[in-house]
């Protein structure tokens, strides 16, 4: 029990440390001038890219007999292949069986680099690449600019394009142009919604830290992986959602 509490305060005051500006990667920043939303940035990238590899090494050369049946007790594998069935789960109710293939690697890719930028953020001496805004604003672009790509490959450009029109043809300027700044908008407020929350979680988690840095920020620990598991949850739930409405296609002109 003692090497417990030990351990949680070690655990606890790191956190201290990291919320008054030090970190792991602060090397990077001062003597090269990389941010450090950037370096941890690809690192979480690295994370993922081991992860990949590390899958495919214990899979490869295994029947497809072998690969159904789960490993025994907890493994890469069986963690993996069960965050993979309930996104694969998740792109079904969206936009059904037809297109979940085709868009879950996206999917899958989306909400495993937002927990791990957000979860980063609780490990002393790190801070997490989504609690700075140019992060999510990226992020953001990069699921507005991947639905409207996968948008005109589906329907054309043309097709496309009437997707923001409507099925009313004397209502199409207006709602072209609701669609188009409702659209515009999209990014932003994905962004600052993960921003948002992200960076409240983690001030919390800091301002806890510092006033009573023995057991009691445990709580808020547990609280804030929660959030980061709610946000990369409900930025990829959008994103798909986004997706599934650009790729569907509308016969306009029956309507």
């Amino acid at each position: 029990m003692r090497k417990l509490i030990a351990l949680c305060s070690i655990f606890t005051v790191s956190n201290v440390h990291a919320s008054s500006g030090y970190t792991w990667l602060s090397t990077l920043e001062n003597h090269y001038g990389l941010p450090l939303h950037i370096s941890t940035f690809f690192l979480v990238a690295l994370i993922i890219t081991v992860l990949g590899a590390s899958y495919k090494f214990v899979t490869v050369g295994k029947a497809e007999a072998e690969l159904i049946i789960p490993d025994k007790g907890i493994s890469l594998k069986n963690v993996l292949e069960t965050f993979g069935e309930g996104i694969y789960g998740l792109c079904v109710q969206v936009m059904g069986e037809d297109r979940a293939s085709q868009y879950f690697s996206f999917s899958c890719f989306l909400f495993l680099f937002i927990f791990l930028s957000n979860v980063i953020g609780l490990i002393p001496g790190f801070t997490s690449p989504t609690d700075n805004l140019n992060t999510t604003l990226a992020l953001g672009v990069f699921s507005f600019i991947y639905y409207n790509v996968k948008g005109v490959q589906a329907q054309g450009l043309w097709g496309h394009i009437k997707h923001f029109m409507g099925p009313i043809w004397w209502l199409a300027p207006f709602m072209f142009l609701l669609e188009i700044v409702s659209h515009c908008i999209r990014p932003l407020s994905l962004a600052l919604r993960l921003n948002g929350n992200i960076v409240g979680d983690h001030a919390v988690l800091g301002v806890f830290s510092e006033l009573v840095p023995y057991l009691v920020p445990i709580p808020f620990m547990v609280l804030g992986l929660f959030v980061c598991f709610m946000q990369a949850f409900v930025f990829t739930v959008l994103s798909i959602v986004y997706v599934a409405l650009s790729t569907e296609v509308h016969d306009h002109d029956h309507h």
